[in-house]
């Protein structure tokens, strides 16, 4: 059971951006489950803008397809710290950002 001090890794891309071929919101996932990072969801945005001013909506009759996507990964200082070179080689645009939080529970299916 991981509780106390932590980061929480934030990456948000847009849902198009790829890199070889492949969704970059995918390779983040892809790599944080490789260095088996403690916590990962993947959120797909309703809407939003980034630096470029661009906005993303979903309309109710017109299904978008470059929407915001937020990854969310929390594990110790070091293991989110250990990574952060390459999630930085994977996201060419988009906002990574690392900020401190507090795990107050977290346990795998079985552990109390």
């Amino acid at each position: 059971m991981f509780t106390g001090p932590a980061k929480k890794l934030t990456i948000y891309v847009d849902e198009k951006d790829k890199i070889h071929h492949k969704p970059v919101w995918e390779v983040v996932v892809d790599l944080l489950y490789r260095n088996h990072i403690l916590g990962l969801s993947v959120f797909r945005g309703v809407g939003g803008y980034g630096s470029n001013g661009a906005l993303h909506t979903a309309k109710i009759l017109e299904l978008s397809t470059d929407l915001p996507v937020k990854v969310e990964a929390i594990d110790s200082e070091a293991k989110i710290f250990d990574v952060l070179p390459e999630i930085t080689e994977i996201v060419h645009k988009g906002l990574v950002e690392v900020s401190d939080t507090n795990v107050i529970k977290c346990c795998r299916q079985g552990e109390e």
